[in-house]
């Protein structure tokens, strides 16, 4: 085991996911020593199961009220366009912009019911309808017969997202599993060979992986909860470009279409909404089954006979609510040196940073007069995609 005396940090990340890289990079931009760990790859929680969409609240108001989480996000579309363009906190001019925009879309019968609400003020700020002339392709055809919206909410391609953030700080990213902690002192062990270091405060933004590292902290606070999700991959000859949401008679969409590629370049849809939410009552075969049929009821001029369907099982990660209800913000507990955070939501991700940032400043953690180097040890490299792993689809 190797101690190096200079290994000291300000700061500790434990999860190498959006959330833990967007620390990462805000905090070394303040001149924080600050160092994350990962032990397994960057992006390999929840970060590669998300759609990439940047929410703006739209989807939290679908049934007529403005909740807690509708305000809290929505301000998270144009800081990350400003970040998109080079103009905002963190450079992310490297990233792959999916998609500009989403779309709504509602069938007839919605439609009907909800035309007041759609013509609200509080909708009107939100969502924009569209002449049939202007409906992206793959809903302009003749036995159409709803009305589509368009979403001023960019979708991102998240490998390239967790690239951005982590290549400029490269040498601050660590491979290995905590073993040992021992007040702020870690010792991180990677195939046996392991490293102890000392910080001055600890962040915990590994989602699921945070109820283990509590453990290990030696504290049964704060509780999470999981929310399960079984979401379906379509791949073969599809409509390219997609990304929609279908209303449907909830606050949550019926279902979520995101565009996706595959090793190979073949297109995928990445489908959740209510058909990921109630999918988990189903076996992986039931669930392709429903997926099938609700993309023939809600598009039956497609022909999907010819696609494959696989399904993933993903369970997100949050603060434990008393009535187990979603959570409208971001989360952060610090305690003794440790801190707990969830984000709760991809876009909420710059929100967390600064809120721990506050935290830091507000304990007296500044960042320290050098910004030596960290020793050399491994870098956890980059996790794939779960559509491109080709034994997704057998």
């Amino acid at each position: 085991m190797t101690t190096p005396a200079d290994c000291q940090a300000d700061v500790v990340i434990c999860g190498g996911g959006v959330a833990g890289l967007w620390l990462l990079a805000r905090l070394r931009q303040q001149g924080y020593r600050a160092l994350l760990i990962e032990n397994q790859a960057l992006g390999a929680g929840q970060t590669r199961y998300a759609q990439g969409i940047i929410h703006g609240g739209t989807k939290y108001a679908l049934t007529g009220a403005v909740s807690g989480s509708s305000e809290a996000i929505a301000a998270m579309p144009p800081l990350w366009r400003a970040c998109l363009a080079g103009r905002g906190e963190i450079d992310l001019r490297a990233v792959r912009l999916m998609s500009d925009h989403q779309y709504l879309w509602s069938t007839a019968s919605i439609t009907s019911r909800m035309a007041g609400f759609f013509a609200s003020k509080m909708m009107r700020s939100r969502i924009a309808p569209l002449d049939a002339a202007d409906y992206p392709a793959v809903f302009r055809h003749r036995n159409f017969r709803g009305q589509v919206y368009r979403l001023e909410e960019p979708v991102l391609d998240t490998a390239a997202l967790v690239h951005a953030l982590a290549l400029p700080h490269e040498s601050a990213i660590w491979r290995g599993r905590v073993v040992q902690a021992d007040g702020v002192r870690l010792t991180l062990d990677d195939g046996g060979q392991q490293i102890t270091f000392a910080a001055r405060q600890v962040v915990l933004t590994a989602g699921k992986g945070n109820a283990a590292l509590l453990q290990l902290f030696g504290r049964d606070t704060p509780q999470m909860q999981t929310r399960p999700l079984k979401m379906v991959m379509v791949r073969g000859e599809l409509p390219q470009g997609v990304y929609a949401h279908c209303l449907g008679a909830s606050s949550n969409p019926r279902i979520t279409i995101s565009t996706h590629y595959d090793a190979q370049g073949r297109t995928v849809w990445y489908l959740g909404g209510d058909l990921a939410e109630v999918g988990v009552k189903r076996s992986d075969a039931e669930q392709r089954a429903a997926a099938r049929q609700e993309l023939a009821d809600l598009l039956p001029w497609i022909d999907f006979s010819a696609c494959e369907f696989a399904t993933l099982d993903i369970e997100r990660a949050e603060p434990r609510m008393p009535d187990g209800r979603r959570p409208d913000d971001v989360y952060v507990d610090g305690r003794d040196g440790v801190i707990t955070a969830w984000p709760t939501k991809l876009a909420f991700a710059p929100r967390l940073a600064a809120r721990i940032a506050d935290m830091l400043k507000q304990e007296n953690i500044m960042p320290s007069v050098a910004m030596a180097g960290f020793p050399a040890w491994p870098f956890p490299g980059y996790a794939l995609l779960p559509w491109q792993e080709e034994e997704r689809w057998s």
